[in-house]
């Protein structure tokens, strides 16, 4: 995460790409690009160095036109781009780090720009995070491995690493594909030790039945034939 940072430590301010969506840290996304005006901001990304800002705005549920300034959002790099003959891009981006919109540029461009100020979670008490963390790790590894055991072993069970424990956490917080409100509340907390705890919470409770419906799957597969009885 550090690096993140430091990567965009010049960067105060970036075109912004409404979506209904939350992005990530470290995490890919895949675009299809067709407005006129977000083609024009590939064109002008492309020449600044491939970033721009995903901020969360479903304006279905709002009367405004932009997302408000505070939004917290994430900035992407480019990381893939195919350009169609109509003009169309289809384009993978990656996730770096987080921001707070803190205002608005009045530029000309067809398309929003704003400051920004990036940001990574505080600095927290490692005694306490660093077995938090540990077993948010041992609780996701088992989550991965009934996942793949109910796809009957198809594919290849991932090679989860126990990165550092911000990355950690927006590493679980991806693989749960929560709705937008959930995410979103998670990438606004500013301490690890708050999101990991919100997240063996979920895993807590969720592991124990995604291990029990493998379990059931891999009987199933065996006609019923099992050493393991099942409290059904």
């Amino acid at each position: 995460m550090p690096q993140a940072i430091e990567r965009l430590s010049g960067i105060r301010k970036l075109p912004i790409f409404p979506l209904p969506l939350v992005l990530l840290p470290n995490e890919l996304l895949s675009l299809h690009i067709f407005e006129d005006k977000y083609r024009q901001m590939l064109r002008d990304v492309d020449s600044e160095g491939s970033f721009f800002g995903i901020t969360l705005f479903e304006p279905q549920e709002q009367f405004e036109d932009r997302p408000a300034v505070g939004t917290i959002g994430c900035v992407a790099e480019i990381r893939e781009s195919e350009l169609l003959e109509d003009g169309r891009s289809n384009i993978v981006v990656l996730g770096l780090a987080r921001f707070r919109l803190v205002e608005y540029q009045e530029t000309g461009d067809p398309y929003l720009v704003a400051d920004i100020d990036c940001f990574e979670d505080d600095a927290g008490d490692m005694g306490a995070i660093g077995p938090l963390a540990e077993e948010v790790f041992t609780l996701f590894q088992r989550m991965a491995v009934a996942a793949f055991k109910m796809s009957g072993g198809r594919g290849q069970l991932p090679d989860i690493q126990n990165t550092d424990a911000e990355a950690l956490s927006f590493l679980v917080c991806a693989a749960f594909n929560f709705e937008n409100e959930k995410k979103y509340s998670l990438i606004e907390m500013t301490s690890t030790e708050e999101r990991l705890g919100k997240l063996r919470e979920i895993l807590d409770r969720a592991v124990g039945q995604i291990e029990e419906s493998a379990e059931i799957q891999s009987v199933s597969r065996t006609n019923g034939h099992s050493k393991k009885t099942l409290d059904l």
